[in-house]
């Protein structure tokens, strides 16, 4: 079984609150470590709580800003990614600065997919209907309003991501429960 543990995607940023003593810099990095507890709990509800009345998101890939903007379409985004069966990942950051409006994260996204997802992304996998370890560098700004809510992300994501197929027999059982959740795999015991 291949090894994957979400909580790397949180881990620096609790090493980084625990020596924050910024009061707004600490709700700050909070609120991120939240989010991304709230994504890899596949959670669309908590992940919306993080957020401003009016977020927008910026995903640039290749020049092009596909994100979402708005409650209701970052919503949408975010039920597309748990039901597609993408929100399995960790996302380690070795590099986090923080001030007093924005955080940056610096990120090594290693991310567990469905074939199908990876097509999407333009990714010329082998078997559609495999599952891929897809890795990529991503910087993330984090920008905030008084309240410290996000604002929203933009994101930079490195263009050469590279893949490898898992064979079915070593996913991890977190992802094949995720998988069985959003009803994209039969249960194992069925």
């Amino acid at each position: 079984m291949i090894e994957f543990d979400q909580s790397i995607t949180w881990r620096e940023l609790e090493a980084r609150l625990a020596t924050t003593t910024n009061a707004r810099h600490r709700a700050m990095i909070e609120n991120v470590i939240e989010h991304g507890k709230a994504e890899c709990a596949f959670s669309v509800d908590r992940l919306m709580a993080t957020l401003s009345d009016e977020p927008a998101y910026h995903f640039w890939n290749a020049g092009t800003d596909w994100g979402p903007k708005g409650r209701d379409a970052i919503r949408a985004y975010y039920e597309g990614f748990v039901a597609s069966g993408a929100a399995f990942f960790e996302s380690y950051k070795p590099r986090i600065v923080v001030d007093d409006d924005n955080i940056v994260t610096e990120n090594i996204l290693r991310q567990l997919v469905p074939g199908s997802v990876a097509l999407q992304r333009g990714l010329d996998v082998p078997d559609p209907d495999g599952h891929y370890i897809v890795s990529a560098r991503v910087v993330n700004f984090w920008k905030f309003n008084a309240a410290c809510q996000l604002e929203g992300e933009d994101a930079y994501a490195s263009a050469d991501a590279v893949f490898e197929q898992v064979p079915d027999d070593e996913l991890p059982d977190a992802y094949v429960q995720m998988l069985e959740m959003v009803g994209m795999q039969e249960p194992a015991n069925s």
